[in-house]
């Protein structure tokens, strides 16, 4: 019979336990999070208050960015702390929210590049149309749609996985609360009760997966028929930023959960939990930005009135 105890804080992987090392991912890991703080902020500011970007497209950018810099944010405070503090632990309570906000951005993060998806396939496929059928009220339902579906969901698997006896241990081979390795250290014969979660979410991801591929095959067979070689440069532009955030996605997301999870922790493990959990939010700006001239110009236009302002500021002589 498993010796059941009551957990009331988990270990979490760390590093290095050498001092200098500490401080260095510390340090890493700080200016990732500061470069994805202030990148996605800056798309956020950017499209809210240029009108010139109070479109579709650009609601569903500045969603995707608040996402980013949620789920950024639910992880990589509490490893810096750890770093900084040479500990490893985490509360019960603070590894239950790790988990619920973390499967809640990134769910409703898959749903809004989903959506993104269907704006780019009626933008381009059915441009006379695009008006009527991506209109405000439409946004705005399927935002609280991929809200809720992710906060179901997010609720489903934290409540199924905390309700489960720790058995085992309370040591999590992975530097933050990332469910596959809770549920390791669980009882055996209580993985039942997950199936439902995992069947949801398994449902929701190649529903969405199923989704952007035929959007894309549309949007690909319409660009080829448009005559002009610009035209389809211009429509190219506007998909190739998207089609290379929901690679970024779902490669390493895909290469983190389809991997066994091994008994002992490895580099490797490691390496992918950063690339699935850190990556993307701090390259999604940088992606959607770089091709983006409408952002790019808005971007220049800001600084421009930074300068202006700055230099305009009265100088006091004591």
């Amino acid at each position: 019979m498993p010796n059941w105890t009551t957990v009331t804080e988990f270990l979490l992987l760390g590093f290095s336990d050498t001092r200098e090392l500490q401080i260095l991912h510390f340090l890493i890991f700080l200016a990732a999070y500061l470069a994805a703080l202030v990148g996605n902020l800056l798309v956020i500011t950017v499209v809210t208050t240029d009108h010139h970007l109070h479109s579709p497209m650009y609601y569903f950018l500045a969603n995707l960015s608040i996402l980013d810099l949620g789920s950024i944010s639910a992880i990589v405070p509490k490893s810096m702390a750890n770093s900084l503090l040479n500990t490893r632990t985490i509360s019960y309570a603070g590894c239950v929210s790790q988990v619920f906000l973390f499967l809640l951005f990134c769910a409703v993060n898959f749903s809004f590049l989903t959506i993104m998806a269907y704006d780019r396939s009626i933008a381009i496929c059915k441009p006379l149309h695009y008006g009527i059928i991506m209109n405000r009220r439409a946004c705005i339902w399927m935002a609280i749609c991929a809200w809720a579906t992710g906060v179901i969901y997010s609720a489903m698997h934290t409540g199924n996985t905390f309700s489960l006896p720790f058995c085992h241990s309370n040591i999590i081979n992975q530097f933050f609360c990332e469910l596959p390795q809770l549920l390791k250290l669980s009882c055996s014969d209580t993985y039942h009760r997950e199936l439902a979660a995992t069947a949801f979410g398994l449902f929701l991801a190649l529903g969405c997966f199923v989704f952007i591929v035929v959007s894309y095959v549309q949007i690909f067979t319409a660009v080829w028929r448009i005559p002009s070689e610009q035209g389809q440069q211009k429509a190219f532009s506007t998909c190739i930023p998207h089609l290379i955030v929901v690679s970024l996605f779902l490669s390493t997301a895909g290469i983190t959960y389809m991997k066994p999870i091994s008994d002992s922790p490895s580099p490797l493990d490691l390496l992918a939990a950063v690339l699935y959990s850190v990556v993307p939010p701090l390259m999604n700006p940088v992606i959607y930005s770089m091709r983006n001239k409408e952002i790019q110009a808005v971007l220049r236009k800001l600084l421009h009135r930074l300068i202006i302002s700055k230099n305009n500021m009265p100088i006091f002589l004591s």
